[in-house]
């Protein structure tokens, strides 16, 4: 049973933002809510995915293991975030697995049910091609934060994710344990501490779970700017 509250997140997704509020209700009608615990699989890599997943609580991972047994987080989703658009409407394999890195409630959502909900209502490809379209734009700017983001850049730019203010002071909670926010960021745990630590110099200050910060807007600033500027200066 989905709750309302439930429909309401559900409703906001990457998926049913574009629906009418019946068209989505239609959808969730004929999907089911699972709660994941912590450290549970969703799907692993290789199963054929057969159903859309739309996070209502929690946060949950998307992961690829590498031939030498290397974990390498892809994407990590929490509350109103859809995935697995594309590849469920066409029963394709799953090229990552995906775990809940905390307590996390998922609806799941059949491709069949989407696949004949599209011959009557064309709306619903249009939000499929949408959400594919949001996911390839975000796995872009990952490969950009990579090639032309020092790491504190890019600890930089995940607490601001977490900001709820465009500028001033505030203190943000990170969501999950700092070994995942490395693989997310795509450095080492040791890596991440280094990059702590330089964030000091920006006016960051992490203490177990909080990151508090002095200035939203020195922080973005610092994040935005060219890492070949400091390393010119060094010269």
């Amino acid at each position: 049973m989905i709750t309302s509250a439930d429909r309401r997140i559900a409703r906001n997704s990457l998926l049913l933002s574009k629906l009418e509020p019946e068209m989505a209700d239609a959808v969730l009608d004929q999907s089911r809510e699972v709660t994941f615990e912590r450290g549970a699989a969703l799907f692993l890599q290789g199963e054929t995915a057969d159903c859309i997943h739309i996070v209502v609580d929690g946060w949950v991972k998307l992961y690829r293991i590498a031939p030498n047994g290397a974990e390498a987080v892809v994407c990590v989703f929490t509350r109103g975030q859809s995935f697995g658009e594309a590849l469920a409407f066409q029963k394709r394999d799953y090229p990552v697995a995906a775990e809940a890195v905390t307590e996390a409630r998922v609806i799941l959502v059949p491709a069949r049910v989407i696949a004949a909900l599209i011959r009557e209502t064309p709306e619903l490809a249009m939000s499929l091609l949408a959400a594919t379209f949001v996911h390839l734009h975000g796995l872009v700017s990952q490969v950009e934060q990579l090639k032309a983001q020092t790491g504190a850049q890019r600890v930089a730019e995940f607490l601001l994710e977490l900001c709820p203010v465009e500028e001033g002071a505030c203190t943000v909670t990170l969501p999950y344990d700092k070994v995942l926010i490395a693989g997310r960021l795509g450095i080492k745990p040791e890596s991440l501490s280094r990059a702590f630590a330089r964030l000091k110099e920006h006016g960051v200050s992490v203490r177990k779970n909080h990151a508090a910060i002095r200035s939203v807007g020195g922080l973005r600033a610092f994040a935005e700017s060219d890492p070949a500027e400091a390393w010119s200066k060094a010269l």
